[in-house]
């Protein structure tokens, strides 16, 4: 085999993977739905809100976990360092014997034989037989003392205190996941933002490298003609002057582009020096297709979240104040418990394990308190009307947003015709100024001032297509349906 017949089998190799090159190619762009995708996942604050999310969760379990009868076991252990005496000295004890006549027990006392009366010293009678209790019978030894309880109890009423807390965990989960949804909605408009905004300075920059061609171009003609004699110097230095200027420009349009990417980077949780090909960089824009803004604002208040957020703020603060009022109200509960202790005091002191159970109730009533838990349940109605007032006024607030998006909306896609229009008469304007030129029936200043409108109207009208679509952006988040593409 000769080396043509190898190179020819070598470019008919290529031609055949040329088409699935250019899809891998292709497939490398990325598009604004897999940046708002990346964004998602690697978001701080997203995240923070889904721990916030899983914490709301198990403040819920905790608030139901209440009608259920809680069960606590205690146990405690206490050394003393001297043991429990109930006498100081020996006692003794005056006795008694049963008298017949009186049918009844009369005390033993040493009678005056002279008078037949009880012998009476210091006012005291003396007794005639006396029982002997030592002070060793009462000195118990409580060095080591064990006490233990097992203790059930069951709420029966505690004045709606803990279904109000039940119903204020569940607002408040629903509500951390509401304050999830309009991150989500930050996220994705921010996202967005940076990357239109590279899609517009990458269109700019190959604008701005067209423009310099152009004025290139120019340059090179107005030396060619001061060669020959036909144009002057200052003809050549207001060209130069305008060649600079467009490098100037396009220098500062490759710097704004790289620090678009950076930050496009930063927003979709990637290292800044990460960057990517956009996939309306590589391809031509989609055509934009205007839309009806015409919306309902009953279903617009139900869409957004800021709204949906608000609303269960006033449900959290109205359950608040439910456990404020709570609190004014009587409390029943059951209560059983077992308990142990050593020594126990059940047998006569003796140092071993001995306990019993009980079985009660226990009822609060709150009484006087100064007027501190009506005070409480006052601030807490007056922080639940604050709400109020303050999603009256967000409602308000959003009628004015939603139709001044209506209003920008409509308003970018009139400039988008007129730049479109102003675009094609720059392009015409253009091509008559360079031949005019050419022909020597124009001058250099002329073809300048065709190619400045030329720029003018190629970035009017870039601004505009990437506008329409910030606008229309801007009218899903406000409208509520962002999160419904």
């Amino acid at each position: 085999m000769t080396s043509m017949d190898m190179i020819i089998r070598k470019l008919i190799v290529v031609l055949l993977l040329l088409p699935s090159l250019c899809a891998v190619a292709q497939s490398d762009a990325v598009t604004l739905d897999s940046c708002r995708a990346m964004a998602l996942r690697g978001n701080k604050v997203l995240r923070q809100h889904d721990v916030k999310i899983e914490a709301a969760g198990w403040q819920r379990r905790e608030a139901a976990a209440a009608y259920k009868p809680s069960v606590d076991l205690e146990a405690m252990y206490l050394y003393n360092s001297r043991q429990l005496s109930l006498v100081d000295k020996d006692q003794l004890l005056p006795t008694k014997s049963f008298n017949l006549e009186k049918q009844g027990y009369d005390f033993n006392l040493v009678v005056n034989p002279m008078t037949g009366e009880p012998l009476v010293v210091d006012g005291q009678p003396i007794p005639s037989t006396v029982a002997l209790l030592p002070k060793s019978a009462l000195t118990y030894n409580v060095h080591n003392v064990f006490a233990g309880a097992l203790t059930i109890t069951q709420p029966i009423y505690m004045g709606g205190k803990i279904k109000a807390m039940n119903e204020l965990t569940r607002y408040a989960e629903q509500l951390a996941i509401s304050m999830r949804n309009s991150a989500v909605e930050e996220v994705i408009c921010n996202v967005d933002a940076a990357y239109w905004q590279v899609v517009s300075l990458k269109a700019k920059q190959e604008l701005a490298q067209s423009y310099v061609k152009l004025v290139e171009s120019l340059d090179k003609d107005v030396q060619a003609m001061v060669d020959e004699g036909v144009a002057t110097h200052a003809a050549k230095l207001t060209v130069d002057v305008k060649l600079n200027e467009a490098n100037i420009d396009l220098t500062k349009v490759n710097n704004g582009l790289v620090l678009s990417r950076m930050l496009l980077s930063q927003v979709c949780g990637l290292p800044v020096d990460r960057t990517f090909t956009l996939a309306d960089e590589v391809n031509d824009l989609a055509p934009i297709a205007p839309r009806d803004v015409q919306v309902d604002i009953n279903q617009v208040m139900s869409r957004r979240n800021d709204v949906h957020s608000l609303e269960l703020a006033t449900k959290i603060y109205d359950e608040k104040a439910k456990v404020a009022l709570s609190e004014m109200r009587p409390t029943v509960a059951a209560v059983a418990a077992a308990h142990l202790t050593n020594p126990n005091t059940y047998n006569g002191f003796k140092n071993r394990f001995g306990g019993m159970l009980s079985i009660g109730a226990m009822v609060k009533v709150p009484l006087w308190h100064w007027g501190g838990l009506t005070s409480k349940y006052r601030a807490a109605q007056a922080e639940a009307l604050v709400k109020q007032l303050e999603l009256d006024d967000v409602k308000d607030k959003i009628q004015l947003q939603v139709s001044q998006a209506q209003f920008r909306y409509q308003e970018a896609l009139k400039t988008y015709d007129m730049t479109r229009s102003n675009l094609a008469k720059a392009n015409e304007n253009l091509r008559i100024a360079q031949l005019a030129f050419k022909e020597g029936l124009s001058t250099t200043d002329d073809v300048l001032t065709a190619q400045t409108a030329w720029l003018k109207a190629n970035s009017e009208n870039i601004d505009a297509e990437i506008d329409i679509r910030l606008c229309d952006n801007y009218l899903r988040k406000v409208t509520g349906t962002l999160l419904m593409n």
